[in-house]
């Protein structure tokens, strides 16, 4: 099957989490939460075997590139396909059509490394919902369009005072001093 997935009447239609390609835990392209069932990671170097009952002891996936629109249904992906579902801890959702950082990854408490850029996310304050991720190191957001934003990165790691890379560079102690002046300064008013 190529990348993209057509529905059963042939047309083309955007993926949503439950009917894209995952890899790295490598899953073969498929078009429906039934049709991931029957589905077998791709073969790596190392590849991964299953357990008796089908699942795999991996802590990362590997989801970019699959024209992804919503993950609200991760957590049905995670539990199929690992044995530990809650317990991932690197998950990439980069180049996909992502548009707000849903409240569903906020639940992956073990979660250290997430890949989101190339998406479309839009709105700063959606990284709030990442602040109780104690365990996040490492973020990348960039080729979105709040990576165009004032004080993009600033405010990023003031949300995320954990985070040790971002965007692929280190958060270094100075990033953090001005994150934390910059959460002192006075907002700016707005025209109306």
């Amino acid at each position: 099957m190529a990348f993209g997935s057509s529905n059963i009447y042939g047309k083309l239609k955007e993926k949503t989490i439950a009917s894209m390609q995952c890899r790295h835990l490598s899953i073969i392209a498929f078009i429906c939460c039934l049709d991931a069932l029957s589905k077998v990671p791709r073969r790596g170097r190392r590849p991964l075997k299953p357990n008796s009952q089908g699942k795999y002891l991996s802590h990362s996936l590997r989801l970019s590139n699959n024209s992804i629109a919503d993950v609200s249904n991760l957590q049905f992906v995670l539990s199929h396909f690992l044995v530990q579902p809650t317990s991932i801890g690197w998950l990439d959702l980069s180049f996909n059509k992502i548009t707000s950082i849903n409240t569903v990854l906020s639940e992956l408490q073990e979660l250290r490394v997430l890949y989101l850029h190339g998406n479309k996310i839009s709105n700063l304050a959606d990284v709030d919902t990442l602040g109780q991720l104690m365990n996040l190191h490492t973020i990348t957001l960039h080729g979105n369009p709040i990576a165009y934003m004032e004080d993009y990165r600033n405010r990023v790691i003031f949300t995320l005072p954990h985070l040790k890379r971002m965007d692929f560079s280190a958060v270094t102690p100075q990033d953090h001093i001005w994150a934390n002046d910059l959460s002192c300064r006075p907002k700016r008013r707005t025209s109306t």
